[in-house]
């Protein structure tokens, strides 16, 4: 119990999603180099697991149509470390399977609408392919993952029933994924909300969850703190606040790893990862991207040294 009376962990694990989720949305196409020194510098930092490439069609994310020179040029990971592919369709599981990616990522939609602008399929169809899917990957000796997206709001159906979520949480579970990721795609859930669909899920199955919000409307550090009361010890953010969706509407960028960084440092909460290095990391990526990222703890820094003005 930390000193709000809450029961947090002690300990919690950042999934860094910016070089995958972080970029995806942004109007400049970085380098293959420039990618894997991102991730280099993320790794040094202290981050473990970190989202590394997108095995989708170029034509419909083109940041992302150089995920295997990327994956080339990192090689197998070092102990300790693990590098995530995302993953749509039989095609992007084949393509990610000739690579060194240690965790597979898979994707489902929680209503029809977000469904058929992501991946031009429906609910039914996306989850029976990750259905067989999820045995072939855990075949292949890979970590599976798989995310719900739009789990608190989607852009095209609006609200979304708990019964959906719960519905694709069990039968990931009984396809054997090991983890399932809750997104709040496009930023529109508070705490309340992130609590009740944390339990409401929970109640269902005992895989063990991430949560993944962004901070569209300033609510994705208080998202954060309210899973962490749920008992998720993993969480998504991306560095320097990167981020979006390009099949989304107005969603903005993922939470930012550094803020999130400073809430769990200043609550007692540890994680392994060194809180300045990761800010540094975002205003690099910043001047690469050619714009300020929005990262509060990047602009501001951190709780100021005595000293100090």
């Amino acid at each position: 119990m930390d000193r709000t009376g809450e029961m947090l962990p002690a300990e919690v694990s950042i999934v860094e999603v910016g070089p995958r989720d972080g970029l995806q949305n942004e109007s400049t196409v970085l380098a293959t180099a420039t990618k894997v020194e991102l991730i280099g510098s993320l790794r040094s930092s202290g981050l473990r697991r970190i989202e590394t490439a997108s095995f989708v069609h170029p034509q419909r994310v083109p940041q992302m149509a150089d995920a295997e020179a990327v994956m080339a040029e990192l090689g197998p990971s070092d102990p300790g470390i693990s590098y995530i592919g995302l993953v749509l369709n039989r095609r992007g599981l084949e393509r990610a399977l000739a690579t060194p990616v240690d965790e597979i990522n898979f994707s489902v939609s929680a209503t029809e609408g977000f469904s058929q602008s992501n991946q031009a399929a429906s609910v039914e169809e996306v989850m029976a392919s990750v259905e067989t899917m999820i045995p072939l990957a855990k075949e292949s000796g890979r970590w599976t993952t798989l995310t719900i997206s739009v789990v608190w709001g989607c852009p095209f159906d609006g609200e979304v029933p708990v019964a959906a979520v719960t519905r694709l949480a069990q039968r990931a579970a009984a396809a054997g994924v090991d983890e399932i990721a809750l997104g709040d795609t496009i930023g529109v859930a508070v705490p309340v909300d992130v609590s009740e669909r944390i339990r409401a899920v929970r109640s269902v199955t005992g895989v063990p969850l991430r949560v993944h919000f962004h901070d569209t409307r300033n609510t994705g550090v208080a998202n954060v703190f309210a899973a962490l009361g749920q008992g998720v010890t993993t969480v998504d953010a991306s560095v320097g606040g990167a981020g979006g969706c390009p099949f989304a509407p107005n969603a903005t960028g993922n939470v930012a790893t550094e803020d999130v960084l400073y809430m769990l440092e200043r609550s007692g909460i540890a994680t392994g990862v060194d809180t300045e290095e990761v800010a540094a990391t975002g205003r690099w990526l910043g001047a690469q991207l050619g714009r300020d990222l929005p990262s509060a703890i990047g602009r501001a820094g951190g709780f100021p040294k005595p000293g100090l003005p």
